[in-house]
């Protein structure tokens, strides 16, 4: 697979890296299969896909665990380990509530979580540490603060931010460099490319984006409400109930016109395009899936036309609300 860096100066990592989540938190839990997920994950860095993204509340806890064990037996150096800290379940924290979650912010929180988070990796330091939410009740400063010590202490290499504005990337950056930042993009989530995406972009932060698959939606998975699993958190989602996975079919339609000029996938068109934004974009698409892994790898191989493009970004806004 060619290759990134992660942000200017950062390691070498795969243009498209992996996403955890899904192996044991929120998608399709009566899948769930550790053992194939670990076999997935060293799958992975076979194909070159380098970049491994966990945090500490999927689960909780039990996605790093997961990810400390697929690495585990002489795997970790091959990997760029990604986690985060900030999110917390109503069981295991207090804090500011946010979409079912609590945020977590403070500087003590963060100093004990990095701690345990190693523990449950089985390593000694984390490539990439991300601040998964800023708690509003924490000024970032503060926060960002706690997360730069790990750094000073060796436990993170590099530190990041996720679903932030730019305003608070600034802040942050005022205390110590910010490497990434995460937020989801996709063909139907572009809220980043208006200003987050350009100021990473002119300042060398690398852009991770999550979800770039549309949860599955832009492969093509997901007709209609029938067709996700049972238990399966997406059932939740607005852009998921019948209504609207009905009028944003033609966006699928349009993805798989796209594919089928280039002997493709709807999956690796939907990639390509969030590849095509920018130098240091690398999305995480997430799968337990050894099939949906080499397809989500082909994409570093696919080059869209301008034509393409043109098409591709001419697609309407998607019918719902993320959350």
């Amino acid at each position: 697979m060619r290759t990134t860096t992660l942000g200017t100066g950062g390691p070498a990592v795969g243009v498209v890296g992996l996403g955890c989540m899904g192996m044991s938190h929120a998608y399709d839990p009566a899948t769930r299969d550790d053992d194939a997920s670990v076999a997935v994950i060293r799958q992975a860095l076979d194909l070159g896909v380098t970049l491994i993204d966990t945090a500490d509340v999927y689960g909780p806890f039990v996605n790093e665990e997961l990810v400390g064990r697929a690495l585990a037996d002489g795997h970790r150096d091959r990997a760029v380990l990604a986690t985060k800290v900030g999110l917390q379940t109503p069981e295991t924290g207090l804090g500011a509530s946010s979409a079912g979650l609590l945020r977590n912010g403070r500087p003590e929180h963060v100093r004990a979580a990095i701690d345990a988070s190693l523990r449950r990796l089985g390593t000694d330091r984390v490539d990439l540490y991300q601040l998964h939410r800023v708690d509003p009740e924490v000024p970032i400063e503060e926060t960002w603060g706690a997360l730069a010590e790990a750094v000073t202490a060796g436990k993170a290499l590099r530190i990041g931010l996720s679903e932030v504005g730019v305003e608070e990337i600034r802040r942050a950056q005022a205390v110590h460099p910010v490497a990434s930042v995460q937020s989801e993009l996709s063909l139907w989530t572009r809220d980043a490319l208006a200003e987050v995406l350009p100021y990473c972009e002119s300042e060398g932060i690398a852009f991770l984006p999550f979800s770039p698959l549309g949860r599955g939606f832009l492969a093509g998975r997901f007709a209609s409400a029938a067709d996700l699993p049972a238990d399966d958190w997406r059932a939740t989602l607005p852009r998921f109930q019948a209504e609207a996975l009905a009028a944003n079919q033609a966006i699928v339609d349009t993805v798989r016109t796209v594919a089928d000029r280039h002997d493709a996938t709807p999956a690796q068109v939907a990639l390509a395009w969030v590849l095509a934004q920018g130098r240091y974009v690398v999305p995480i698409p997430g799968t337990k899936t050894p099939k949906y892994l080499t397809d989500n790898a082909g994409a570093a191989a696919l080059t869209l036309t301008t034509s393409d493009l043109a098409d591709l970004n001419a697609l309407p806004s998607p019918t719902g609300d993320r959350y």
